[in-house]
């Protein structure tokens, strides 16, 4: 019998390599969707300017919107937080039911968003149907203390369904962009 050769391991990709390809992934495939109009949304993208938000504009949308952008923006923040905080104690579960909480109003709001889609929903609700599927998955295995899989379930709803997703609202034209940046 003869050994088995074994390959050497290969280092782990760190996570700001994973992110950073993720992004590029991600701007490589909006740029694609967007066709020729790329030109013109680079061109608003560089006259950008940060301001106040845009009291006028949150008073015009829809109620489920402004639902949406409220907790969606406080998700972001708290899960900020959320990932740089000691886990296991006490403020780590009273926050995580918090964002819990806030990531279901988010993903509840989004059911009633079908202004995308001439009254209908559009692509982006598969996030919706993910975030429904895969949060309670992430509270069970917190439960059952299962540390890893609920971290990584976790860390991909926050990295995957906020981050990725706050990248898409602030494409040029989007009204988180208009309210901040236009």
């Amino acid at each position: 019998m003869s050994p088995v050769s074994q390959k050497p391991a290969r280092p782990p990709m760190s996570f700001g390599l994973r992110f950073g390809l993720s992004l590029g992934a991600v701007a490589v495939i909006v740029g694609l969707s967007l066709g020729g109009a790329w030109k013109g949304v680079v061109a608003v993208a560089l006259a950008a300017r940060p301001h106040a938000p845009d009291a006028a504009l949150f008073d015009a949308l829809s109620p489920a919107i402004r639902i949406h952008l409220f907790t969606a923006l406080a998700a972001l923040v708290l899960g900020g937080v959320l990932m740089t905080a000691r886990k296991g104690r006490t403020f780590h579960r009273v926050a995580g039911w918090v964002w819990v909480s806030l990531v279901l109003a988010t993903a509840g709001a989004t059911l009633f968003i079908t202004s995308l889609n001439h009254g209908r929903w559009s692509m982006l609700h598969l996030f919706t149907g993910w975030v429904l599927l895969v949060l309670p998955l992430a509270v069970m295995w917190a439960k059952r203390h299962d540390v890893a899989r609920h971290r990584r379930t976790m860390m991909g709803l926050f990295y995957g369904g906020f981050a990725l997703n706050l990248f898409i609202a602030m494409i040029p034209g989007r009204t988180l962009w208009l309210m901040f940046l236009g």
